[in-house]
């Protein structure tokens, strides 16, 4: 098991969290975080890139000029792709780019993920997450207190309240709130800094560990 130090929001100790090895203590999967990202960056593509070829595009059915006599190359149709205007040849066309990645092969790349930033000092976890208004002054605050850069991804449970917090950390440029359900590894690599609850974290292990851990009881 390896144990977390939780801190309040002014980046005192206040307890410890126990979690499994299995979850923060894994090597760095460099393939296996190579597919997790190239999925999820992927899956984000809107593929509607589109070109026209000679067949749809509008031009007048005309032949240019006459076949011989006039000294010039041949031509048929002002749609041939050799002619400004005329149809792209082998030209994109809307397409879904969405890979799929087995759940045990996702779920194992953000653990990994998370274990490198654990391994540099860069995961924080703290109790909770109380903002009674949105205040870019107390995000900027906190993130000085617990250590953590500007560069941090902000992990917690979506609430009724998650946009006061979500607000607080939007005047932070490199700074990003998401929530424990929409968690991935591209998004642990892309930060440097993790701040997570402690509720976050316990959803997470219930969540990303597989079921030969859950029946033993972790």
């Amino acid at each position: 098991m390896i144990k977390l130090d939780v801190r309040d929001e002014e980046g005192n100790l206040s307890e410890e969290l126990e979690v499994h090895e299995e979850m923060l203590g894994l090597d760095f999967h460099n393939d296996l975080l190579y597919r997790a990202v190239k999925a999820y960056r992927a899956n984000g593509r809107a593929g509607t890139a589109s070109t026209k070829d000679r067949s749809e595009v509008k031009s007048s059915n005309r032949k240019p000029w006459r076949q011989k006599g006039t000294g010039r190359a041949r031509h048929g149709s002002r749609a041939s792709p050799l002619w400004s205007g005329g149809g792209v040849i082998f030209g994109p066309k809307p397409k879904d780019h969405g890979t799929d990645l087995p759940k045990k092969m996702r779920h194992k790349a953000i653990r990994s993920a998370l274990s490198t930033r654990y391994s540099e000092d860069n995961l924080v976890v703290v109790e909770e997450l109380k903002f009674k208004e949105p205040k870019t002054k107390k995000a900027l605050a906190l993130l000085e207190a617990l250590d953590l850069p500007k560069d941090t991804l902000i992990i917690f449970l979506q609430e009724e309240d998650s946009w006061k917090i979500k607000k607080s950390f939007s005047n932070i440029p490199a700074a990003k709130c998401i929530s424990a359900s929409q968690i991935n590894a591209y998004e642990i690599l892309n930060h440097e800094g993790i701040l997570i609850t402690r509720e976050s974290v316990e959803e997470l292990s219930e969540l990303l560990l597989d079921s030969k851990f859950e029946r033993q009881g972790v």
